[in-house]
């Protein structure tokens, strides 16, 4: 089993996690925590979720990264992804992710 980690920075001057490892059943509430510190920190701020250390994803992990996107919405701010892997580019366009949240392949590239 591989653990998540959860790095919180800032680049360009918008608020970034970071994250690596596996998205789980084990590591969901690590997942919640993280979203949620980030989103309540940063309200009425698009803020930024890095997918790219990302070795696995699952369907349970992506519906919360859905629920943080609307909590950050609530808050009057915008969550985006930064992604360039193509397996989870596709299951993002798949399941229709990536039509509720934005996705860029870097942080400061435009979005909708």
């Amino acid at each position: 089993m591989m653990e998540l980690i959860g790095r919180h920075t800032t680049l360009a001057g918008h608020p970034l996690l970071h994250l690596s490892g596996e998205v789980d059943l084990a590591t969901l509430p690590l997942l919640h925590d993280h979203l949620h510190r980030l989103v309540n920190r940063h309200p009425a701020q698009v803020v930024y979720i890095d997918l790219d250390g990302l070795v696995a994803l699952d369907d349970t992990g992506m519906g919360m990264l859905l629920g943080a996107a609307g909590l950050a919405r609530s808050l009057g701010g915008e969550m985006v992804l930064v992604c360039s892997d193509e397996r989870l580019l596709a299951r993002f366009a798949l399941c229709g992710l990536d039509r509720a949240v934005a996705v860029v392949p870097r942080v400061g590239e435009p979005h909708d």
